[in-house]
């Protein structure tokens, strides 16, 4: 049965948790495209600016699918040496791949930010969050690199996970906010009754309305 509406319901909630918290200078991250929806939520709530932090998944050759590791556009990566090592995975497939995915996020991030400076991450509590996670590869790509930038403290906020990846985040965030860690958990979307894509138009008319609300 799903837990929550869509994804504005699913913030509102995830905001809910978090206003009891207090933020040093606090700036919310999402991961596009749907966990921009939930961090508008949270950052209207919590009245934080609202920017993008874009992990991208390295897929195994054979199947892309299947995530061998992730990385940010920073160049921080983090890679599943288990499973590179049980699937041979050559060191040439995952630069060239990793170059791939970084081109990719430079696109996006021109597409979804136009020309907006990147905000400093510098001595701030950074909130990552994004719609759900599963294997939980791109967000915790996401907590390094915001790490790697400085921040003060580094929070996971979603509104559903499964325990075992939750469990593995607390061991890269300062902090972990989770609505629902079912012991079952196949997709994200079944924890949703409305799990529509979100499109580049939402992403970019909601940091938008976050920069014009802020300002």
């Amino acid at each position: 049965m799903p837990i929550f509406l869509n994804r504005i319901d699913a913030g509102r909630q995830l905001a809910d948790a978090l206003k009891t918290q207090s933020f040093v200078d606090g700036l919310i991250l999402a991961i596009p495209r749907g966990g921009v929806v939930i961090g508008f939520e949270v950052a209207e709530t919590l009245e934080l600016p609202l920017d993008i932090i874009i992990p991208r998944k390295i897929g195994s050759p054979e199947n892309p699918e299947l995530a061998i590791g992730a990385m940010t556009e920073d160049g921080t990566a983090i890679l599943d040496e288990n499973l590179i090592s049980y699937l041979n995975v050559s060191k040439d497939y995952i630069y060239h791949e990793s170059e791939k995915q970084k081109q990719e996020i430079q696109r996006r991030m021109q597409v979804y930010r136009q020309n907006e400076p990147y905000p400093d991450l510098e001595g701030r509590d950074v909130i990552v969050v994004d719609d759900g996670i599963a294997t939980g590869s791109t967000m915790k790509a996401a907590l390094v690199s915001v790490k790697n930038r400085g921040a003060k403290s580094v929070i996971a906020a979603i509104p559903v996970g499964p325990t075992t990846t939750i469990e593995e985040l607390k061991q890269q965030a300062d902090r972990v906010f989770c609505l629902y860690m079912p012991e079952v958990f196949y997709a994200i979307g079944e924890f949703y009754d409305d799990f529509t894509q979100t499109s580049d138009v939402e992403v970019i008319d909601l940091l938008r309305k976050n920069r014009q609300h802020m300002s």
